[in-house]
C-alpha cells in the first residue's frame, strides 16, 4: 500500500517528538483553533496516527445536559471529531471529505465522567481512500464512559470527493 502523507499528516507529525502531555495539547488546541466547535467542546487529542485516533470529552458544564452526563450532541461531536480527523489524515490533499451519514443509538445513561472515543480503520479502508479517486467508508468507532461502557453506538460514514479546481 503506498501512503503518502498529506498535510494534516505532516503537520500532526511535527508534534510527534514532543512529550505526550505537551503533544496532546498542542495537536488539540491546534485542531481546536481549526474546528471552532472541537475547541468550544474542550476535546482532547490523546492519539491520532494512520490508522487509528484517540479523543477524550470531559463532562464539564458547558457540554452537560440537563441530568448532568455529556449531552447527546457533545457525544456526536466527539464520535463525528474523531472519525473526519481520522480520515483527514488519510485524505490526499486533491480530495475532499465530507461527512455522509451518522447513526447513533443511545443505549445506556453515560457515567459521570469523561467519555472517550477511538476510531479505526482497516488497511483495506486506507488502500480504498489512497487509491480510489472518489468513495466512501464506515469509520469504526467506540464511546466509553469511565466505567467502560458504551452509552451509545454509532455509525459513521464518510465520502471523498476530488476538490474542484479553478
Amino acid at each position: 500500500m503506498s501512503r503518502k502523507s498529506n498535510q494534516l499528516a505532516s503537520t500532526i507529525g511535527k508534534f510527534q517528538s514532543l512529550p505526550t502531555p505537551l503533544r496532546k495539547a498542542a495537536v488539540s488546541q491546534l485542531f481546536g483553533f481549526v474546528v471552532k466547535f472541537f475547541g468550544t467542546a474542550g476535546i482532547r487529542v490523546d492519539e491520532i496516527s494512520q490508522n487509528r485516533a484517540v479523543m477524550t470529552l470531559k463532562n464539564r458544564r458547558k457540554v452537560q445536559n440537563h441530568i448532568g452526563t455529556v449531552h447527546a450532541a457533545a457525544m456526536s461531536l466527539l464520535a463525528e471529531s474523531c472519525t473526519g480527523m481520522l480520515l483527514g489524515m488519510n485524505v490526499p490533499d486533491d480530495k475532499l471529505p465530507l461527512m455522509k451519514t451518522m447513526s447513533f443509538n443511545y443505549v445506556k445513561r453515560a457515567a459521570p465522567g469523561e467519555l472517550v472515543a477511538e476510531a479505526t480503520l482497516t488497511d483495506e479502508q486506507l488502500e480504498r481512500i489512497y487509491s480510489d479517486d472518489k468513495g466512501e467508508v464506515t469509520v469504526q468507532i467506540k464511546i466509553t464512559d469511565v466505567k467502560g461502557v458504551e452509552p451509545v453506538l454509532c455509525d459513521m460514514t464518510w465520502a471523498w470527493i476530488p476538490k474542484k479546481r479553478g
